[in-house]
């Protein structure tokens, strides 16, 4: 057995050297395989209008960040409020990490993320103030789904174009990602602005005759997820 070892790494040793005196002949060449390999079909408009998204899902989860921290203060104390809009806060980051995921797996790399997630001051207006209410939280919420929803449309709309010249090459629609966001914003989408709609209503309601009584009492059903 000593004897095969023995053999083994003396023959290791006799492929090194010839390595080192021809390395032409031992190393693989990687130097432009892949750029011969024309796989990535992502046109740039498409790509540009993924990235706007990401920084809008990005804005959004600082808005309801703002938002849960405004509810989350002692002389507010509303905890229902501050739940929702942290969790509100966590989808919208979850939606971004799923787009630069989605960009990578097409070939697109997002070395920008530091354009991207940069807060954007005019999209956030009265966060700090201290009047608040439960009310036009939820209506600046809806406002920001219906803002994030239509850019989704957006981004749809530029990936589907007929015809887009890229380089020398013609590039077709991206049925990918049309479908991919349809199935995995839209739906979400919808289903959250239909969602925060009807705590608004349920809130004014319940609100109707005596507004701050209400909101205390829909802030506990938002605590218990029953609202």
């Amino acid at each position: 057995m000593s004897s095969v070892i023995t053999f083994l790494l003396a023959f290791c040793m006799i492929l090194l050297v010839e390595c080192q005196n021809a390395n032409d002949r031992c190393s693989i060449d990687m130097d432009d395989t892949l750029e011969k390999v024309e796989w990535k079909t992502m046109h740039s408009n498409c790509t540009l209008e993924v990235k706007d998204q990401i920084k809008m899902e990005y804005n959004a989860a600082m808005i309801y960040l703002s938002l849960g921290v405004h509810f989350s203060r002692d002389f507010v104390n509303r905890p229902g409020f501050a739940k929702f809009f942290f969790e509100s806060a966590s989808e919208e980051r979850q939606h971004a990490i799923k787009l630069i995921e989605y960009l990578s797996m097409r070939g697109e790399s997002v070395t920008d993320i530091a354009k991207l997630v940069k807060l954007d001051p005019e999209t956030m207006p009265g966060m700090a103030s201290v009047s608040l209410n439960g009310k036009e939280a939820l209506e600046k919420a809806l406002q920001q789904e219906v803002l994030v929803t239509n850019n989704i449309l957006k981004v749809m709309k530029a990936c589907e174009n007929e015809e887009v010249k890229d380089a020398a090459w013609t590039l077709p629609n991206d049925y990918h990602l049309v479908d991919w966001l349809t199935a995995e914003f839209l739906d979400e989408q919808y289903k959250g602005q239909r969602d925060i709609a009807g705590k608004l209503s349920t809130l004014l309601k319940m609100g109707s005759s005596n507004y701050h009584l209400g909101e205390f009492l829909f802030d506990k059903k938002l605590l218990s997820n029953e609202a």
